[in-house]
């Protein structure tokens, strides 16, 4: 029954084969121990991982994916009132450190940003408009989706500050940099040329029709304009966000902000930038962002 329901929500068959195989090691193992289903606690979930660490060398990653597969099943369990308590609920396994990808440097992020305008009129316009988007992905570290669903009413031009709805449906308010706000003043002038007039709700950054963006549009923007700056580098939103992270701690050293700023509920996921060697610490956004300093 579990394991259809997981056929239904798209799981992939290989994903379904490894469910059904860690499940069956899980409950082999609360058979050799003795334990019902509703006698199962996080200290035998301990013992289990601890067991098959030991006997099968299993990496972190398949250790997650087993714990995944029970925490899925107990919770499938307790929805259908198998189970009144479900011991996974509060069950912590540490994550092993996600590889950051790989990062550009402060100076190929301006090449980038700062290449001459094309010669072409309409080209130009375009460049305005991508300018303004590759300025605000660095600028504030924003993913791809909220990019693409920002709003005008969004945009606080006196404060420079924008609103965006991020994951899970939570709303964040960052700010933006003096140079990410000198570009989207002048897409806003190829705005009008295109589309006329618009109201609050607008999108942001549309194309030459006045349709909003998709995020692939975006995605294929961004790859053109780092070709178009000669540089080798196969560059995308989230890179860029990275690099917003990297940069930021890199001259700040605040953790807090940054998890702030990205938008991560955990400090844990902001952790992966840590790495790095903190040079000083940062009193100020305009301080610490390369493109935010004012002359």
């Amino acid at each position: 029954m579990w394991l259809k329901e997981r056929i239904i929500q798209n799981q992939s068959e290989h994903t379904i084969t490894a469910y059904q195989r860690d499940l069956g090691d899980f409950f082999s193992f609360c058979e050799r121990q003795k334990l019902s289903l509703t006698e199962i606690e996080a200290s035998d979930l301990r013992e289990y991982l601890a067991y098959k660490v030991e006997q099968s060398n299993l990496s972190s990653s398949s250790i997650q994916r087993h714990l995944s597969a029970i925490r899925q099943f107990m919770k499938w369990a307790q929805q259908g009132h198998y189970l009144e308590m479900n011991p996974t609920e509060d069950f912590k396994l540490k994550r092993k450190a996600r590889p950051l990808p790989g990062m550009i440097d402060i100076e190929t992020v301006n090449q980038i940003l700062d290449q001459t305008a094309p010669e072409k009129p309409v080209d130009q316009q375009l460049w305005l408009r991508d300018k303004a988007m590759l300025e605000l992905l660095y600028s504030s570290g924003l993913r791809l989706a909220e990019l693409q669903s920002l709003k005008m009413n969004d945009i606080d031009f006196s404060r420079q500050l924008l609103r965006v709805t991020g994951k899970g449906n939570k709303t964040r308010v960052i700010p933006f940099g003096s140079k990410a706000k000198q570009s989207l003043i002048e897409w806003l002038k190829i705005y009008r040329i295109w589309k006329g007039n618009f109201s609050s709700e607008s999108a942001v950054f549309v194309s030459q029709r006045g349709d909003a963006l998709t995020p692939r549009q975006i995605e294929s923007r961004v790859k053109i304009q780092a070709q178009r700056a000669g540089v080798s580098v196969d560059l995308h939103p989230h890179l860029l966000r990275h690099c917003f992270a990297s940069h930021m701690l890199s001259a700040s050293g605040d953790l807090r902000s940054v998890q702030e700023m990205l938008g991560h509920s955990n400090l844990s996921t902001t952790q992966i930038y840590t790495h790095l060697d903190f040079d000083r610490l940062a009193q100020s956004y305009d301080q610490a962002h390369p493109r935010a300093q004012k002359k």
